[in-house]
């Protein structure tokens, strides 16, 4: 590169997108060929899985902004049986916009503020910009090397990642940002997805993917016009401050998808990227969002209820980073039960689920859905990343519909089942510790040891039989299946914990007035069995 010519990455034209294609491959490919290209390709990757999820809004975004839409579901349709993406509207809709998709723009680059500077001019390492997970722990293996750099793709899907995931805490001052006291950026939150439980439907390719989270502009509550609601490239260019003063609302799912977090700027040195500034952005509260945004579950808050003095109050439904997604599709199912009257639900199903569940007719009632659950968990006041949590449940489009209740009850029983059945075999190993002498403390590490491992000997059963559930499922004869299956798994590993009791736990002791030895406990234990597992002993199945 000439020293007269000025630096330039056009993410419309080089390749900085991580994907899987059909044959296994994991190329790096331009914004157009991933749309161009997206029924050859598998699934979006990224250097961290929450990288997949603001990369796919991207995606998102673009697609809502080329089509104008999808308008309705007819609409949609149409797209759902071509054999590509319509890469016309979307060559025209980039080359429209080409300027603002430029890494390195001198007056707009890509989710940056050119001339973001703070009063000492001061960059900060790289180590800002790249997520240090899992646990606090070095992302890359120069992640503490001050002169860590980044290529210009990497760089990339960092800014994208930092716009939806960047952690809470002190910023660098910009000038120019009223919020600033004495040079700093006091906390406004993490960006925008840190905030959700992220849900994200994907199907048998990108294209399938893209189109199962295409969500036509007059569905429901997320309903917005195409004028209305846009990316943050058909919006003015913003500055180091805040577009409104206080802050300004989003205006659908298509702004939120872009949400400016941050105002960031890169330094590089013409080849790499060598370092970042990254300030506070557009300030956002997720209190009842539902209505905007339809990639997470909401529960409802009592305490946010008390506080801002009205009701319902409903938040983003996060995602424990230790609880398997099958252990919370009560919360996510659009076919469960809720409770009936004027009493708010106390958990909303992600809108975008409620769509897919919607289109199914359409889709299919049997497609395979890989139900993603992605998200980031934060350590204190949220100023750190943790850990990134990331789970797939593999089931069928039909258990989407609102009107399937009658497949989806007996899935969230069985899910119960499985959870109390684990929980069991957690009571029976305390008991055995009981039994030898031990005290209630002591009776607790071996209680939930037990539990846990219960729980990951059902986990990866309950995945393959919920992903047999067909609409033509019969439901009665299923439930049998899966009690059966939990008991047959569960039972031998009571045996276990007995078989290694100490010879005290024979004998055993009395406990609470009782004598309690490991006969009394395995007893117990085949009973509650029983109990939680019914259909597991033909005598209970009519």
């Amino acid at each position: 590169m000439s020293a007269a010519e000025p630096a330039s990455f056009s993410l419309i034209d080089q390749p900085w997108l991580l994907v899987r294609v059909h044959d296994g491959e994991t190329p790096e490919l331009s914004l157009r060929e991933v749309l161009t290209r997206a029924h050859e390709l598998t699934e979006l990757l990224g250097d961290v899985p929450t990288q997949v999820f603001a990369s796919t809004r991207l995606l998102l975004a673009v697609l809502h902004g080329a089509l104008r839409g999808p308008r309705d579901v007819d609409h949609w349709l149409e797209l759902w049986n071509a054999e590509t993406l319509p890469v016309g509207s979307i060559d025209a809709y980039l080359d429209q916009h080409r300027e603002r998709f430029d890494l390195l723009h001198p007056e707009t680059p890509f989710f940056q503020v050119a001339g973001l500077h703070t009063t000492k001019g001061e960059m900060t390492g790289l180590d800002r910009l790249v997520a240090d997970v899992p646990n606090g722990q070095p992302f890359f293996s120069t992640r503490l090397d001050p002169r860590l750099n980044l290529s210009f793709a990497e760089a990339a899907r960092w800014v994208v990642h930092a716009q939806a995931f960047d952690p809470s805490g002190i910023k660098s001052g910009a000038v120019g940002d009223d919020r600033v006291k004495g040079g700093k950026g006091y906390p406004i939150g993490t960006g925008w997805s840190g905030f959700l439980g992220g849900v994200l439907p994907e199907g048998r390719t990108l294209k399938d993917t893209l189109l199962l989270n295409l969500i036509a502009r007059d569905h429901g509550d997320t309903a917005r016009s195409a004028e209305e609601d846009l990316p943050v490239w058909e919006r003015a260019a913003v500055g180091p401050a805040e577009e409104e003063p206080g802050g300004r609302a989003p205006t659908g799912p298509v702004d939120l998808c872009t949400w400016q977090s941050r105002r960031i700027r890169l330094d590089h040195d013409g080849e790499r990227v060598t370092g970042v500034l990254i300030c506070n952005g557009e300030r956002i509260t997720p209190q009842d969002k539902h209505r905007v945004e339809p990639h997470s579950g909401w529960r409802r808050s009592t305490a946010q209820e008390k506080k801002l003095g009205r009701s319902p109050v409903y938040m983003p439904r996060e995602h424990a980073p230790q609880r398997a997604v099958w252990r919370g599709l009560q919360s996510l199912l659009p076919g469960a039960e809720r409770p009936q009257g004027d009493e708010a639900a106390p958990f909303l199903s992600p809108p975008v689920l409620e769509w897919v569940g919607e289109i199914t007719g359409d889709v299919g009632r049997d497609y395979p859905i890989r139900l993603r659950t992605i998200g980031m968990a934060y350590g204190s006041q949220s100023s750190t990343t943790e850990d990134v949590v990331d789970d797939v449940l593999d089931l069928r489009a039909v258990l989407l519909r609102q009107d399937a209740g009658h497949l989806v009850r007996p899935v969230l029983e069985c899910a119960k089942a499985a959870e109390d059945a684990a929980r069991a075999l957690g009571r029976l190993a305390g008991d055995l510790a009981a039994a030898a002498g031990c005290g209630r403390d002591e009776r607790e590490g071996p209680s939930t040891r037990a539990g846990e491992r219960g729980l990951a000997a059902l986990d990866p059963l309950f995945r393959r039989w919920v992903q047999d559930v067909t609409a033509e499922t019969d439901p009665t004869g299923a439930q049998v299946d899966w009690h059966t299956a939990a008991r047959d798994v569960l039972r031998p590993l009571g045996r276990d914990l007995i078989a290694r009791a100490p010879m005290t736990a024979w004998t055993g002791r009395v406990v609470d007035g009782k004598l309690l030895t490991s006969n009394h406990a395995e007893r117990t234990f085949l009973r509650r069995l029983r109990d939680v597992l019914p259909l597991a002993y033909s005598e209970n199945v009519s």
